[in-house]
């Protein structure tokens, strides 16, 4: 049910007509999906640069100008430079070859917010340097370049932000790595398309009403009424899904054993997200504002669950319960 599912089908829809885009489809479809990609002579494009064009047309005018006055200066500084610009085709060409490009998995976040994509570069080799990391579709993801170094026999680790447009889970975009190093006269290239996704939790509302009442367990009124929800009747042994709010650290510090508050408050207050009560318009009005529920929720360290149709998560509390509150808005 993600939104988002629908818009990359209309965004090759629409530029479908346009031999380029048609070829860029094809040339991807044989791309393999993986999130490591290991450069060698298979996969490594090399072409001259505008820089490198120009630098030909100048070697060229000096060979005709060497013929005709008969410079034997001339045809030495001419394949002299010649000479240079075929090694630097090589140094460009070996300053990828042979690194490896591993996609660590992608965490989470908001729908519309940056998603940040890390990216391990394995060098086995010398040291590398002028490694440009981009988005292959620059009209789509933007003209952003991210240039970093390999050390020799180590690796480098650089950062490029996908923006999911919506909830749901959004395929990573192919990539391109590629330099120029080190005149410039060459640019060499790969294609990269990870095989990893990333989810988009809903977006929350900006300024979402108050939680719903919350239900008290049976029994336990009273204890409740008595405490006013924040009193503090002792510790406990720490609990899978207790926050970090809830660790008493000083009994931490003096015993070595992790421990948690214990309030009749925090006990007896149990809330349901409810689908029904989120009465916020359309299904993404209404995601929105469960999710705004349910980050106010875990800040004020309320055991909670969420209803959907068709779905429902048991209430709890903690990181996990929230993650895992978030994934489910995400994918419904």
């Amino acid at each position: 049910m993600a939104a988002a599912a629908t818009q990359p089908a209309r965004r090759r829809g629409a530029a479908g007509y346009s031999p380029r885009a048609r070829f860029r489809q094809w040339w991807q479809a044989r791309l393999p999906l993986t999130d490591t990609w290991q450069l060698g002579q298979r996969n490594i494009y090399i072409l001259p640069t505008r820089a490198g064009l120009t630098f030909a047309l100048t070697l060229l005018v000096m060979l005709l100008a060497s013929i005709n006055y008969q410079l034997n200066l001339g045809y030495a500084l001419t394949f002299l430079l010649a000479g240079a610009a075929l090694v630097s085709m090589h140094l460009t060409h070996g300053n990828l070859r042979g690194l490896t490009l591993h996609l660590r998995p992608p965490a989470p976040g908001f729908a519309g917010e940056p998603a940040l994509l890390e990216v391990v570069i394995t060098n086995p080799g010398r040291e590398r340097h002028g490694l440009a990391l981009r988005f292959e579709d620059r009209a789509a993801h933007g003209e952003t370049v991210v240039w970093s170094d390999a050390p020799a026999l180590g690796q480098g680790v650089t950062h490029v932000s996908l923006v999911p447009p919506g909830r749901g889970w959004h395929a990573v975009p192919p990539l391109v790595v590629e330099t120029v190093f080190p005149f410039g006269l060459f640019r060499a290239w790969t294609v990269w398309r990870p095989a990893s996704r990333v989810l988009a939790w809903p977006r929350p509302e900006a300024a979402p009403p108050p939680l719903p009442a919350g239900a008290a367990r049976a029994g336990d009124e009273r204890a409740a009424r008595r405490s006013a929800g924040s009193e503090l009747d002792g510790v406990r042994p720490w609990r899978r899904g207790d926050t970090m709010r809830q660790v008493v650290w000083k009994k931490v510090a003096r015993s070595g054993e992790l421990v948690s508050r214990e309030t009749t408050g925090s006990s007896t207050r149990e809330l349901w997200l409810d689908w029904q009560d989120a009465a916020a318009g359309d299904a993404e009005s209404r995601l929105s504002r469960l999710a705004a529920w349910v980050l106010q929720a875990d800040r004020e360290g309320l055991t909670a669950g969420l209803r959907l149709p068709g779905r429902e998560l048991p209430p709890a509390q903690g990181d996990a319960h929230r993650r895992a509150a978030l994934d489910l808005l995400a994918t419904w």
